[in-house]
């Protein structure tokens, strides 16, 4: 019993490290658009570059390799899921403000709930309820006074929730027994030839300095390979509600990246929606045992 506490307690700062790296998503993004620098090229770029890196550790590490069936699925976690949830999203962000974006996005913790219920009978108890339903609101109050959007936003961002639900859900399944840093290649891999046959169409606009390139590499680095190597190794211990809602950390770091990097101001329900979620992540944290199924 102490042993899966420690194991629960483990997998949840894995989490808590995988959302504060997604929280930089946003800054690099945008950062990269100022420069010039295509959605589609930037995704591909991102994915294609944490690739090269994963596969070259992979192989130094001599990480075993999941059988046909099982790498099948990883491989349509990335061309399918992955490509879809992140173009959803990046599109989104051209069409309407990026906190509407947020706001859609967190649907998620719910949707996963909902899902997991339904496909793995998970129970989701008073105490886990309650706090899911304190993260959610906490998200809601830090990510601010949104609006303004328009409809095709509005769908990509319900979308970008919807696909990232089925995502984590799959995830709990097809990732079991499976290295986290050969799922993380996999998946990276797969959306990379994704998004290269995209840009077959789109065309590609690619960085030209080394200034163009910096968040280009940090958003390959940090907002992808160490964010999926986390999310997978600490979702093998504490299941998809628990990481779904650790993982609204996501929007707390994202607002004080803001604050401190690109000079947004927080306002004082910001501050307190932060620190409801602060405080859902450390009662879970504190909380033994995962999530059936």
């Amino acid at each position: 019993m102490r042993e899966t506490a420690r194991s629960s307690t483990f997998g949840s700062l894995l989490i808590i490290g995988s959302a504060v790296s997604f929280g930089f998503l946003a800054f690099f993004a945008a950062v990269a658009r100022a420069r010039g620098i295509g959605t589609e090229t930037l995704l591909f770029l991102r994915f294609a570059l944490a690739a090269v890196i994963l596969i070259a550790v992979t192989a130094a590490r001599r990480e075993r390799w999941p059988g046909p069936g099982r790498l099948l699925a990883l491989v349509a976690m990335g061309a399918i899921g992955y490509v879809g949830e992140a173009l959803c999203y990046f599109k989104a962000l051209e069409l309407i403000p990026a906190g509407l974006v947020a706001l859609l996005l967190y649907l998620y913790p719910g949707l996963v709930a909902l899902l997991s219920r339904a496909f793995y009978g998970t129970k989701i108890d008073r105490t886990r309820g309650l706090a899911l339903a304190l993260a959610m609101c906490g998200t809601l109050l830090t990510i601010g006074p949104v609006g303004g959007g328009n409809a095709k936003g509005i769908l990509l961002g319900i979308g970008s929730a919807v696909l990232y639900s089925a995502y984590i859900v799959a995830g709990v399944k097809v990732t079991r027994g499976v290295p986290a840093m050969v799922s993380t290649t996999v998946v990276c891999a797969s959306a990379a030839v994704s998004y290269g046959l995209l840009l077959l169409r789109t065309g590609p606009t690619w960085p030209r300095t080394f200034t163009d390139w910096a968040p280009v590499l940090g958003i390959s680095l940090i907002s992808t390979v160490v964010a999926i190597l986390l999310l997978f190794a600490g979702l093998s211990r504490v299941g998809p509600v628990r990481t779904s809602t650790l993982s609204t950390l996501e929007a707390l770091t994202t607002v004080l990246v803001g604050a401190l990097l690109m000079g947004e101001r927080l306002a004082p329900l910001q501050w307190f929606g932060g620190g409801l979620i602060l405080a859902a992540a450390v009662f879970l944290t504190r909380q033994g045992g995962g999530e059936s199924g």
